[in-house]
């Protein structure tokens, strides 16, 4: 008896390992990784309406870049000390801080979903702001989120004099192939979160 069980787990430990494998392997399958790990998709719905709604972002691009930057893991650190589902700077978080005249913040806090999406969706919701006159804003704010204004502005100012620069010339111009994907990889599950109607918003 003892061995078909210890048999059991055995195989329920190298069939995890196989799926997590496979995961892994098809980083931008969305389907398959919901299927894997569905309560984990789901778990921060709430509050990222939350803050959708107070800072007139789509839940579904909010959704998206935590969907791209952890995978809904809040423990997450990034290389660079990024924390959190949507892997916050100390630095953006100090802007947080001093701008919406926060009363009592530690780095740590930045682990709290909650506090996280917050800071997160304030940040985004101002490169959204700050692209607003674009064709689109949305590759500008999320190239902003991954690379920094800086490069952006550096990657505008690579336009002719003049010139509309708009999404297509944003993509073009882009020299740094990470960021490129990351922007990329992001509006793909935007569209497909909109289409399945997520959060009950328009799909176009």
């Amino acid at each position: 008896m003892k061995g078909k069980i210890l048999l059991a787990l055995v195989l329920g430990l190298l069939l995890a390992s196989g799926a997590w494998i496979f995961i892994k392997a098809n980083g931008e399958n969305y389907a398959l990784q919901e299927f894997f790990l569905r309560s984990r998709y789901a778990r921060y719905d709430f509050l990222i309406q939350q803050a959708a709604t107070k800072h007139r972002v789509s839940p579904s691009l909010i959704k998206a870049v935590i969907w791209r930057e952890t995978r809904f893991v809040p423990d997450s650190v990034g290389q660079d000390g990024e924390r959190g589902l949507m892997q916050i700077t100390e630095a953006a978080a100090k802007d947080w801080v001093r701008i919406e005249k926060v009363g009592t913040f530690v780095p740590t806090d930045l682990f709290d979903p909650k506090t996280n999406i917050e800071v997160g969706t304030w940040y985004l919701a101002r490169a959204l702001q700050r692209w607003t006159a674009k064709d689109n804003p949305i590759p500008f704010a999320l190239a902003e989120y991954n690379a920094g204004r800086t490069h952006v502005r550096r990657w505008e100012s690579q336009s002719a004099p003049g010139a509309e620069f708009g999404a297509d010339d944003l993509e073009a111009t882009m020299d740094f192939p990470t960021t490129k994907s990351y922007v990329s990889a992001i509006e793909k599950r935007y569209r497909e979160f909109r289409k399945r109607g997520e959060f009950g918003e328009d799909s176009k």
